[in-house]
């Protein structure tokens, strides 16, 4: 009792890329074997995509990645994070194209 079954999904990683200013980056979809997710969040200090654990097993042993609020932003440490609206370049506020060539699967 109390334990939690986690299926497991096809899950893929895609790359987005703005035609404006070249900058590129990469997006988790689906869910993890452990039943995580990983959700795109924009840094407003270093203007980058970044992605962050959220859910599964690891919130289970750590609350703090049960939702992407009070989180750091893992390449300059900022807590001024938003959710990426998944077409917004966070460099130069172009519209991200993804490339529908490269599909990589994740766990």
């Amino acid at each position: 009792m109390g334990r939690k079954l986690y299926i497991c999904g096809m899950a893929q990683k895609v790359w987005y890329q703005c035609p404006g200013c070249g900058y590129k980056c990469e997006a988790y979809e689906g869910k993890g074997f452990f039943g995580q997710r990983i959700s795109q969040v924009v840094c407003m200090d270093c203007r980058t995509v970044q992605n962050l654990t959220v859910g599964g097993v690891i919130a289970d042993v750590v609350p703090s990645f049960q939702t992407e609020y009070g989180r750091l932003c893992p390449q300059c440490m900022s807590q001024d994070l938003r959710l990426w609206d998944g077409h917004t370049c966070p460099k130069c506020s172009g519209n991200m194209v993804k490339n529908d060539d490269y599909h990589e699967f994740w766990t």
